[in-house]
């Protein structure tokens, strides 16, 4: 089923907080934001930009005191002044006022939050996954994970290829937004959209997802391939065919073919595996020069999400049959002991097969 939607004729368009073009019109200026992280922090910012009043929500004390205090977030997103506007809180009860909530958790942490912010939120509040990942236990989408502890609450996924210091600073940037039901999705736009942030509709709330879970594992073997000084070509193909399992596994899921070669699939794809401003890439890059993979992590305050799909992804192809030799691979790195010239050496001698395969 097509689930693409088409932008709607309107006899006088809203616009965005900004003077962009606008989607309808738009929910309460009141934007909660769950997780005061690097995108977190750049999304309240944003929000901000376009006339919202956004308070976030952190877990750090002194994350909040700096937002509130200093208008900066030093410890995950240095050297980007923010607007005195954007505030913060300890308090999760803060947010029963909102007309929005965006949730930037880490994914490891939405269950319970969403289940903490479900007791003080009125059920209409739409909830906007913005998270990267899988739940563990669970092999879950956020969208399935937040279905089961906010019940009710009308839900959307923003995803896209976003660096956060660049979307904070106004930089021109855009996503995906899906929803199942298009008038909210179309709401949530007017809200947050801006000529600076450009946000497409979608009703594949699935596909929106499946992108961003499988470019932090590609973006960890690219990193690795940089490390290790394989070569641009070795870069390029591991791209092309990290988009084919993106693509295998996300139809396997039920998403969209459309939607994967989007901004929330290839495009988030080619920014997490260009850049070491990428955590997951600038992760599998220090594993590429020799670093221990555990070493590596403990000592990151920030979370590679991919360092967690990877073995939770890899185990859920192997379960609905769908090959994924990048995805194994990069999991036998991080948690099985494979060694990087044996993980090379297995992929470059597999099989010759056809391209579309």
């Amino acid at each position: 089923m097509n689930t693409r939607f088409e932008t709607p004729a309107m006899a006088e368009p809203e616009t965005g907080g900004d003077g962009s073009p606008g989607f309808g019109p738009p929910l309460g200026p009141r934007v909660g934001v769950v997780g005061a992280g690097a995108f977190g922090t750049a999304l309240a910012q944003t929000a901000r930009r376009g006339g919202a009043e956004p308070l976030i929500w952190a877990h750090e004390a002194e994350t909040v005191q700096a937002i509130n205090d200093t208008a900066s977030n030093p410890a995950f997103l240095p050297g980007v002044p923010l607007d005195p506007g954007v505030r913060a809180t300890a308090d999760l009860a803060d947010l029963a006022d909102r007309d929005l909530v965006l949730m930037v958790p880490p994914a490891q942490h939405m269950r319970r939050l969403a289940e903490a912010l479900a007791g003080h939120l009125a059920a209409s509040v739409p909830l906007v996954l913005c998270s990267k990942g899988m739940e563990a236990k669970t092999a879950k989408l956020m969208s399935e994970v937040v279905a089961e502890a906010a019940p009710g609450h009308p839900v959307a996924v923003l995803s896209g290829p976003n660096f956060a210091a660049e979307l904070a600073r106004g930089l021109p940037s855009a996503a995906t937004l899906a929803a199942d039901d298009p008038v909210l999705c179309r709401r949530i736009i007017a809200r947050l959209g801006l000529a600076t942030f450009r946000l497409y509709a979608s009703g594949d709330v699935v596909g929106a997802q499946i992108g961003s879970v499988v470019k932090n594992v590609m973006a960890i073997a690219t990193g690795i391939v940089h490390g290790l000084e394989l070569g641009e070509n070795a870069r390029a193909a591991l791209l092309t065919r990290g988009l084919a399992e993106m693509t295998r596994f996300g139809l396997a899921r039920g998403a969209e073919r459309e939607t994967l070669q989007g901004l929330s699939g290839l495009g988030d794809l080619m920014l997490t595996c260009s850049s070491l401003q990428s955590r997951n890439m600038s992760l599998g890059h220090e594993i590429g020069r020799g670093g221990d993979a555990a070493t590596v992590l403990a000592g990151r305050r920030s979370v590679a999400e991919g360092a967690i799909t990877a073995q939770v992804l890899a185990a859920e192809a192997e379960r609905l049959g769908v090959d994924m030799p990048i995805t194994r691979t990069v999991d036998a790195v991080l948690n099985r002991g494979l060694s990087l010239d044996r993980a090379v050496a297995d992929l470059l001698t597999r099989p010759f097969k056809a391209e579309e395969t």
